[in-house]
């Protein structure tokens, strides 16, 4: 068994830069898709013939400059820092909608918002189906709704 990896070994790094992009989906973060650019790298060296010393010499250089390079790249394209993003639910805030099923005034209703239907709820009047709204708060996943005049 020793002897296939040590004669196959870019398999291994293969199957290390596969598990570090299945992890780098988890942390999002850009580092740890540097060790597979690394490890991408040192499996063509070891496909090549090349020995294993320069095998970890190709995947620490190719690390090293993929840190340097290609983190930063991608966290100012791909991954902006946006402190004040909003995600998820909160996204809806602000948002127009159309009323799908009615909304009773002391009562829940259904609202859609590109595409996606949700529990609504309003301040007090009862707004019919097909009526335009502006979600104004969020709790859970209920949203209360104003009707938009017009």
């Amino acid at each position: 068994m020793i002897e296939y990896l040590s004669e196959h070994l870019w398999q291994m790094w293969a199957v290390i830069a596969v598990l570090c992009l299945i992890l780098e989906l988890t942390a999002g973060d850009f580092f740890i898709l540097c060790f597979s650019i690394g490890a991408a790298f040192a499996a063509m060296s070891a496909a090549f013939g090349a020995g294993f010393y320069v095998q970890l010499a190709v995947f620490a250089v190719f690390t090293l400059v993929s840190l340097f390079l290609v983190r930063p790249f991608a966290l100012r394209y791909l991954h902006r820092n946006d402190e004040n993003r909003v995600s998820n639910a909160d996204a809806l805030l602000g948002r127009h909608g159309k009323v799908v099923e009615t909304i009773e005034a002391d009562g829940f209703g259904r609202v859609q918002i590109d595409g996606d239907v949700w529990k609504a709820v309003t301040k007090g009047e009862t707004i019919p189906v097909g009526a335009t709204v502006l979600v104004v708060d969020r709790e859970s996943t209920i949203i209360t709704v104003e009707k938009v005049e017009g």
